[in-house]
């Protein structure tokens, strides 16, 4: 099939409109619920870390649905898929919406994040499609921005429905938003569409895949109530991951139609470049996520002021990231992405530094700088994974890569949350350590509290919130600390690499978000 000619006029704006909105719902999807989880879990009936669920859930099914998008298109083409993917997903919005129990919600997270899986690379292979050639980084930068601006809106608006209105309603705006994108879509695109033919699906790999990839993920969210490997439970989590993952790396290689290329990290660039982005991608995302818990939670603030917090993180990454699109091809990659993690680290430093006194202003400065880290990230990191890598190869390392740094982005979730819990565990027990009846300190204030109405046991109670509050606070720094030096770490991995230009990468780039 000849390549159908680029769109002009109003096809062209409404065209990209389409595909922009439905990126923008899919990206929101993984940073809105972020300030509701409090309220999630609270309305459920659980804790706020099995509230995170909710969260993982979405991204390691989606992170498994991203290999299949390649074999989904040849099978049935790129606009009906997008298409049905878009459809689908605001099914599953209203189901998430609906859902009356955790259980029930994470299963339609897991159904939602499995159909958003073509999403995403799709939407960026019909954009350029639409624009010549010679405008292809033009729409690559107008893509770019729905998934920058999205972690923006995401927090902002989560938090504001979930105070003002209901969380539910964090999933059915995007009812009206995917019917108009799936409706404007086909009508512009359906005359586009691509061949199709029949391929044989890996049906043993994916479910492999499946297997060691949910069997890790429940692993971790689950470690932390069944006491780890005391618990019989995990043990049994832990030999199916590794036994799943051995068979999935021996399936794969030996498979004629994989589907996930192993083959492809027989490439130094590759290899270090995915390793970068995914625990970079990780670390960042577990701190993000850690980030509006321990305000909620602790620092009494409210759904809409978590996410006022956490908002301006796409300032200076909107701002900077077409300056670093324009000169990724002229800058060795390698230094825009240490760039990137020195600032995450500097960012993270700031952070180890926060106290229970700690204002709005203050927060709000690293989560600024934290943009420019952004917009240093993606685009170099993408370009130095893929260099190299030949076009027909370069769908699936784009979804390899992909999967990498999503199931990263989930397991960060669950490690950081779990650590969380854990260190303050710890400092709980050595704070309490040194109240006691003999400590004149504890005694006054004790002392005081009581003067002012309290009974003793109000006033112990009290007290013990207080220790509480400042456990969680130095967990949190602990964490914010380690961060830092990973991400300090990972500027070595960056230079492992070989130096890289962004021609061969260039079609590709966007998709990293």
């Amino acid at each position: 099939m000849d390549t159908p000619a680029p769109l002009k006029g109003k096809s062209l704006v409404l065209g990209t409109i389409a595909l922009s909105l439905a990126t923008f719902m899919n990206v929101l999807d993984t940073s809105i619920a972020n300030v509701s989880l409090s309220a999630i879990a609270g309305d459920l009936g659980v804790s706020p870390e099995q509230g995170t669920w909710v969260i993982t859930s979405f991204a390691v099914a989606n992170a498994i649905s991203l290999p299949l998008t390649g074999w989904l298109t040849q099978r049935y083409g790129q606009v009906r898929l997008f298409t049905a993917s878009v459809l689908l997903f605001v099914l599953a919005s209203i189901a998430c919406g609906l859902a009356p129990s955790i259980e029930l919600l994470i299963f339609f997270r897991i159904v939602q994040g499995a159909v958003a899986g073509p999403m995403i690379p799709l939407s960026q292979t019909l954009l350029l499609a639409s624009y010549p050639k010679e405008k292809a980084g033009t729409a690559l930068a107008m893509w770019s921005m729905t998934t920058l601006v999205a972690p923006v809106a995401g927090p902002l608006l989560g938090g504001w429905i979930t105070d003002n209105i209901s969380w539910p309603w964090i999933f059915y705006i995007n009812v009206p938003v995917g019917l108009g994108a799936a409706a404007v879509t086909w009508m512009i695109y359906r005359k586009r569409e691509t061949a199709t033919r029949k391929l044989p699906i890996d049906a043993v790999g994916l479910g492999l895949l499946i297997v060691f990839v949910g069997a890790l993920q429940i692993m971790l969210d689950k470690g932390k109530d069944l006491d780890w490997f005391h618990s019989g439970t995990i043990i049994a989590l832990a030999v199916v991951a590794a036994l799943g993952l051995a068979l999935f790396i021996v399936w794969e290689l030996t498979d004629e139609h994989p589907v996930v290329d192993l083959r492809l990290f027989k490439r130094r660039n590759f290899t270090m470049g995915a390793l970068a982005l995914s625990l970079g991608y990780g670390v960042f995302f577990g701190n993000v996520v850690l980030l509006p818990l321990w305000l909620q939670q602790y620092m009494g603030y409210t759904a809409t002021l978590a996410g006022f917090a956490l908002a301006p993180v796409g300032l200076l990454a909107v701002l900077l990231s077409p300056v670093v699109g324009k000169n990724v091809s002229k800058v060795d990659p390698r230094i825009f992405a240490t760039i990137a993690f020195v600032i995450f680290g500097v960012v993270m430093f700031m952070r180890s530094h926060f106290n229970t006194q700690v204002d709005l202003t203050t927060i709000m400065i690293p989560t600024v700088v934290q943009g420019a880290a952004m917009a240093f990230f993606f685009i170099p990191l993408v370009t130095l994974t893929l260099s190299g890598i030949a076009p027909a190869q370069l769908p699936a390392a784009s979804g390899l890569s992909n999967f990498m740094r999503i199931t990263a982005g989930s397991f960060g979730t669950s490690i950081s949350t779990t650590l969380w819990d854990h260190r303050a565990t710890f400092h709980h027990a050595q704070l309490a350590e040194k109240l006691t009846v003999y400590d004149p300190t504890t005694t006054q204030a004790l002392a005081n509290m009581q003067a002012s109405g309290m009974t003793p046991d109000q006033a112990l109670a009290t007290l013990n919130r207080m220790i509480d509050q400042q456990a969680a606070l130095l967990s949190a720094t602990d964490i914010f600390y380690a961060s830092a030096l990973l991400f300090l770490a990972l500027v070595g991995v960056v230079w492992l690499t070989k130096p890289a230009k962004a021609a061969a990468a260039s079609e590709a780039a966007a998709g990293a978000h």
